[in-house]
């Protein structure tokens, strides 16, 4: 397989939004149409479910939900946006299959979600870690379960995750979009959350030994965007992703022969086969801090070099500082 070519965020090319067709849901009835009366059975039907208990009518409802979702999915009657994402199919399938693991198996704690603006665009940007990027999801979990107002989180991901199969679509439906700057500028002057990682792969695939050294967070790209959109930047510390495979190794070889960034060896893997892809259950903290706004700055500030550094470093040292602060409030990894 030919290599992958890795686009960092901030380098300036063309957008390449994924295709997704947009499908609107069939019209509702008209609100002011008068009700027909109920049928004797259909009245009989009625009392009868507002004579049950309370656990039976919760069923009767999920079921009927269930079955109106599966409808929806089959006759194609639900939404995605210009960029695939569809909001429907993340509350209800998506988000419950990566609760479990955001509450029970790395038992995450969150910190600081009154950082993320109420409403309107932000710029949310974290540390990356993990050899496999969970970090984002559960971040993703934080954002929409903490938050008062259960906001999105819309990533922005490497070229790399748009090139596999299976993770491709369901990126595209979570609502992850290419880290490209015409697209993440698109998204927060439509008020949206965007999250970004600048450390991309450096930080995911870097050797244990380095675990919580942030690595080089570009040229500034995100800074620039946040500039042009008017928005907040609200940094975000990840505590625990690090050491769910800890990465003693990498096979460079059998990686350019994938055509991936790096072939991880860890502890488990690729010694125990499939079961050494369980990731470890650490204790993890997620905790945003307080947002760096960018109100002030005129129109031309995002094609000023100096300022782009200076602001730069402030997020990153303001994220590595929160790391320091985590690790030494931490009990264990484990708990």
């Amino acid at each position: 397989m030919a290599d992958a070519k890795v686009i960092p965020f901030d380098e300036d090319r063309p957008r390449r939004r994924p295709a997704g067709r947009r499908v609107r849901p069939a019209p509702a009835p008209d609100p002011v149409a008068p009700a027909e009366p109920a049928e004797p059975a259909a009245e009989a039907a009625a009392a009868g479910t507002a004579g049950a208990g309370a656990d039976g009518g919760g069923w009767d409802r999920r079921i009927a939900g269930g079955l109106a979702f599966l409808r929806r999915r089959v006759t194609g009657e639900y939404e995605v946006d210009d960029f695939g994402y569809d909001k429907e199919l993340t509350d209800q399938v998506l988000m419950s299959l990566m609760r479990p693991l955001f509450e029970k198996y790395f038992r995450v704690e969150v910190k600081g979600i009154e950082n993320i603006p109420k409403e309107g665009g932000a710029l949310i940007v974290a540390n990356h870690s993990g050899t496999l990027p969970l970090d984002g999801l559960m971040l993703q979990v934080a954002v929409h379960d903490h938050h008062p107002a259960q906001r999105h989180l819309r990533l922005l991901a490497a070229d790399l995750v748009f090139m596999l199969p299976v993770v491709n679509e369901l990126a595209r439906k979570a609502g992850h979009t290419l880290a490209c700057a015409e697209d993440a500028q698109r998204l927060l002057e439509a008020g949206e959350l965007v999250g970004v990682m600048p450390e991309g792969f450096k930080g995911i695939g870097k050797p244990f030994g380095d675990r919580y050294k942030l690595q080089r967070f570009g040229r500034g790209g995100f800074v620039s965007t946040a500039l042009k959109a008017g928005t907040p930047i609200v940094p975000c510390s990840i505590v625990g992703a690090e050491e769910i495979y800890p990465m003693v190794g990498n096979a460079k070889t059998l990686a350019r022969l994938l055509g991936i960034p790096y072939f991880p060896i860890t502890p488990t893997f690729p010694w125990l086969g499939p079961l050494g892809v369980l990731p470890l259950p650490t204790k993890w903290t997620i905790q945003f801090g307080e947002p760096i706004s960018t109100a002030g700055y005129a129109a031309e500030a995002a094609e000023d070099p100096m300022l782009m550094f200076n602001l730069t470093d402030q997020v990153r040292e303001q994220i590595q500082h929160t790391l320091y602060k985590l690790l030494v409030q931490r009990r264990s990894v484990f708990f």
